[in-house]
C-alpha cells in the first residue's frame, strides 16, 4: 500500500510541475549583431560579413581585419555597455510572458559571467525577470542538469546550431527551436539538423513551443 501511495504522490507532484523552456539571449531575445555593428562604427570599425564568425570580419578604416585579441576586447567593451545598445526583438517580450504562464522559463546566455550583472539589470528593465544562467560552457550538460529526470516537456531556443546540437545530444526528447536573426552574417551560418524546428520570428517560435507542450 505504501509503494502505491508513494507512486501516486510522485505522479501528483509531476502533474503540478510545469514544462520547462530554456532560452538563449543574444540574437534570440536581445538583438546583438545589429547593435554591435553600430557600436563598431562608433569606434571606427566595420563588420564585413564574409564568413560565420567575428574574427576576420571586423575591419578598421583600411579594411584590415582585427585579430582575436582586438575582437575579444571589443566584445568585452560592448557587453560592459550592453544596456545602452541592446533592445528586444519584436514580439519577444510578449511571447515570453505568454509562454511563462504555462512553463518555467530560464535564460541561458553564452557570455562571460563577469557581465551577468549588467545583463540582469537590462532584462529586469524589460520586465523579463526570469532566472538567468551566464556561462561559456557547452549548453547541453547545463540544460540536462536543469531538466533532471522530470517527465515533462522541455523546449530549448537558440540561434546557434552548435548549441542546439549539444542540447539534443544530452536531452534527446527536447524540442529544439532554431531562431536565427535576419542579419547578413547569418547567411553564412550552417543549417540545423532536420529534426530541429526553425522559426522565422517569435510568434512562430511561440506556436512551435506551445504545440510541443500540447503534444
Amino acid at each position: 500500500m505504501r509503494a502505491s501511495s508513494d507512486a501516486h504522490r510522485s505522479r501528483t507532484h509531476q502533474a503540478c510541475r510545469p514544462p520547462l523552456i530554456v532560452c538563449d539571449v543574444d540574437d534570440v531575445v536581445l538583438q546583438f549583431a545589429t547593435p554591435f555593428e553600430a557600436f563598431l562604427l562608433e569606434r571606427g570599425y566595420s563588420l564585413l560579413p564574409r564568413s560565420f564568425k567575428l574574427t576576420g570580419n571586423i575591419v578598421d578604416a583600411a579594411e584590415t581585419a582585427l585579430n582575436d585579441v582586438a575582437v575579444n576586447a571589443l566584445i568585452h567593451d560592448f557587453f560592459i555597455e550592453q544596456d545602452r545598445w541592446q533592445t528586444p526583438f519584436a514580439e519577444a517580450v510578449d511571447s515570453l510572458h505568454a509562454l511563462a504562464e504555462e512553463a518555467d522559463l530560464v535564460f541561458l546566455t553564452a557570455m562571460p559571467p563577469r557581465h551577468a550583472e549588467v545583463r540582469r539589470r537590462l532584462l529586469d528593465r524589460l520586465t523579463l525577470s526570469y532566472p538567468m544562467i551566464s556561462s561559456e560552457e557547452p549548453k547541453g550538460p547545463i540544460v540536462a542538469a536543469l531538466h533532471g529526470k522530470r517527465a515533462l516537456p522541455l523546449a530549448f531556443v537558440d540561434d546557434m546550431v552548435g548549441n542546439l546540437r549539444s542540447v539534443g545530444e544530452h536531452v534527446p526528447d527536447c524540442a529544439l527551436v532554431y531562431l536565427p536573426p535576419d542579419v547578413a552574417i547569418f547567411r553564412f551560418a550552417p543549417d540545423p539538423e532536420p529534426h530541429v524546428l526553425r522559426a522565422q520570428d517569435w510568434a512562430e517560435a511561440r506556436g512551435l513551443i506551445e504545440t510541443h507542450f500540447r503534444n
